[in-house]
């Protein structure tokens, strides 16, 4: 079972990875930028990702996902426009650390417990899944707001267009 805490954090930092790339090539103001049709813009995203963070994995084992403190319906609101891109990345590590926290503490036995998540009962394998399946949903937006603001100027996350077969050759000699 400590294959699949290692295997499910390996994954769950990679799409940390990614988020933070995307980060690192926008300014403070392209963290409040929306496309039309109100849709959520990279500041919502984190705030509502580590909102979650937070409630989930605090008191992981012993308290319902869903905590009463959590104040959901505001992580949708962009109330501080004034934000900056440091303000956004304290927000974002603070639930990373709480969720890297729990990650840690937990053994294999933890595994086959019962928790709860708006008092839905689940096995916290199967918790787990569930949040390895909504951040990197949330992930992927944020990295398709970064390469729409930055059009041309998008430095790739993963292989450039057109350099697969440099990259597969690449890899098949070790480089």
């Amino acid at each position: 079972m400590s294959i699949y805490l290692d295997s499910l954090k390996k994954r769950l930092l990679f799409y940390r990875e990614l988020a933070e790339k995307t980060f690192a090539q926008l300014n403070d103001e392209q963290i409040h930028w929306q496309p039309a049709g109100e849709p959520n813009n990279i500041y919502i995203i984190v705030k509502h990702m580590s909102g979650n963070m937070l409630s989930r994995f605090t008191d992981f084992l012993s308290t319902d996902g869903e905590k009463p403190w959590r104040e959901r319906d505001a992580e949708f609101e962009d109330n501080e426009p004034g934000a900056t891109k440091a303000d956004m990345t304290a927000t974002w590590n603070k639930g990373w650390d709480c969720l890297l926290q729990t990650l840690d503490s937990l053994t294999d036995a933890d595994l086959t417990k019962i928790i709860h998540i708006r008092t839905e009962p689940l096995i916290v394998i199967d918790a787990l899944n569930r949040q390895l399946a909504h951040y990197p949903y949330h992930v992927g937006q944020i990295v398709y707001l970064g390469k729409m603001m930055k059009a041309d100027n998008w430095q790739s996350l993963s292989i450039p267009k057109g350099n697969s077969k440099q990259f597969n050759e690449q890899k098949a000699a070790g480089k």
